[in-house]
């Protein structure tokens, strides 16, 4: 039996067309399998998937009539084929011609659903261009070499005004152009670099290799190529930390096969942010050691309270020792970013119950917060080989964000459960949401979205901490919001094998 599905499933991978299967028993039909050329036609790979609903491939661009016309397929449990328009992980976007048929039980019940697709892109680019053969093909080449002209003069005022250095190259790596910000950034003439092989400027300074993976190797199979980062010891000038954009622009005619490419200097910007990172630390550390004294004496103080000692005398002593145990947090979380940004952040990795340290973690938040009803359904019965105490720190995280950030609901839902290889766990508020434009920097370090920064406190540490924790164990965290419409933060954790 084991061989045939393990034939069926190298059978699926050997599919030219993508291939996912949901499971409809589960709470918004996450997916449960996909096949590699799923992966391929995504870019997404099999980890960053599972879990997630189909519409992610949607982004953004929810007007789609056909998203209810799937979504009425789903509910009514018919077949359905439809074009779609979605996007890759790195945004671009593709048409998908897509297939979904649902899956029945002996009873008659849907229990899964099968989703086949097949990027159509070409096809679509062909037909529009049959469409535009049938006008005037005299007046289409006319047009057409009008627009290379402008394409090119257009072209050359850009490189030379943007203030960033920027270098047009011809397909055998030839200068074409060169703007003014790249000479005066790397202290060359235009008679140095124009016409000049990039590998060979400047004596062959610019002969660096990670630049030559970039052009040769990357470029040609992923355009473009973005925030692309080298680090070059130049003879004249000194170390520089360069970001590169690289992009191919195929003209017809005469002008065929330019490479853009913009380098941005963030040589200044991650001497920055080292200092930053030092003062961390630094201050972390500092403030850590009187802390925990102030900490032992007021435990100490507590310990030898009078007897007769008024009330308000306990009370304040009773908030003197609360605000230093959430200042014992706030630091502990910078100690963490630190450690994080250096790369010296300790996994002590152990088999444990995932059930039982999310059910003891939502005990701990349902006492210390008795006005939200937290309700937790779902089982897993997995176990994880990581830290535990970290994955109980990013739950608590989760739901007391969604406890602080639902002003208006008491509210919050946990929902666990098993998604193919892995643990899903999911934390839903009905609170205030989270718009687009923020859900993109939610996990960066100190970012905090522009209305919570107005309501709440904070430095905007625990989602950051919360997914390079999850990365670390070779999960996932990611969030679906709309505004005023609440959010769901879900994260997936491998579970262990042999168990």
């Amino acid at each position: 039996m084991n061989n045939n599905i393990d034939i069926y499933i190298q059978a699926l991978n050997s599919a030219n067309c993508g291939i996912i299967i949901t499971d409809n028993t589960q709470p918004d039909n996450p997916i449960i399998y996909c096949n590699k050329a799923f992966e391929t036609i995504t870019g997404y790979s099999h980890d960053e998937i599972i879990g997630h609903n189909c519409r992610f491939l949607q982004g953004q661009d929810r007007s789609q009539p056909e998203r209810e016309f799937i979504k009425e397929c789903i509910i009514k449990g018919k077949d359905c084929k439809l074009e779609i328009r979605n996007y890759k992980k790195d945004g671009k976007f593709f048409w998908n011609e897509l297939y979904i048929s649902p899956v029945k039980n002996e009873e008659g019940v849907i229990t899964h659903f099968i989703g086949v697709q097949n990027d159509i892109t070409d096809r679509k680019k062909a037909e529009h261009e049959l469409r535009e053969e049938k006008s005037s093909v005299e007046q289409k080449i006319l047009q057409r070499t009008k627009e290379l002209v402008e394409s090119e003069t257009f072209l050359s005022s850009i490189v030379q005004t943007v203030r960033e250095s920027l270098l047009v190259l011809d397909a055998d790596y030839k200068v074409l152009s060169a703007n003014t910000h790249f000479l005066n950034s790397f202290k060359v003439t235009s008679e140095d670099t124009v016409g000049k092989i990039l590998f060979e400027l400047g004596n062959h300074q610019w002969d660096i290799e990670p630049l030559k993976e970039l052009l040769t190797k990357i470029l040609p199979t992923n355009n473009p190529v973005i925030d692309y980062e080298v680090e070059h010891d130049f003879p004249h000038i000194g170390k520089k930390i360069m970001l590169l954009n690289a992009y191919r622009i195929e003209f017809e005619g005469q002008y065929k096969d330019r490479i853009l490419i913009a380098i941005e200097d963030i040589t200044e910007k991650k001497e920055l942010d080292r200092r930053k990172d030092d003062f961390l630390s630094i201050a972390s550390h500092e403030l850590k050691t009187p802390l925990t004294t102030i900490k032992g004496l007021v435990q100490l103080l507590q310990r030898m309270v009078p007897e007769n000692s008024p009330e308000r005398f306990n009370t304040t002593l009773d908030k003197v020792s609360v605000y230093v145990d959430r200042l014992n947090v706030l630091i502990s979380d910078l100690l963490d970013t630190s450690k994080i940004q250096s790369g010296n952040i300790e996994l002590h990795l152990d088999p444990f119950d995932i059930d039982k340290t999310i059910r003891d973690t939502v005990d701990n938040l349902s006492v210390s917060a008795p006005s939200h009803n937290i309700s937790l359904t779902g089982s897993t019965n997995a176990t994880i080989m990581g830290d535990e105490l970290q994955i109980s720190q990013v739950i608590n995280n989760l739901i007391s964000n969604a406890i602080k950030y639902s002003p208006g609901s008491d509210k919050v839902d946990i929902y666990i459960n098993r998604v193919g290889n892995f643990v899903k766990v999911s934390v839903t508020d009905y609170g205030m949401g989270i718009s687009a434009q923020d859900k993109a920097k939610i996990f960066d370090r100190f970012f905090r979205a522009r209305e919570i920064q107005k309501k709440f406190p904070g430095l905007g540490i625990g989602l950051y901490i919360s997914h390079e924790i999850i990365a670390n164990h070779s999960g996932t965290l990611w969030v679906e919001s709309e505004i005023g419409a609440g959010s769901t933060f879900s994260f997936t954790l491998p579970i262990m094998k042999n168990h």
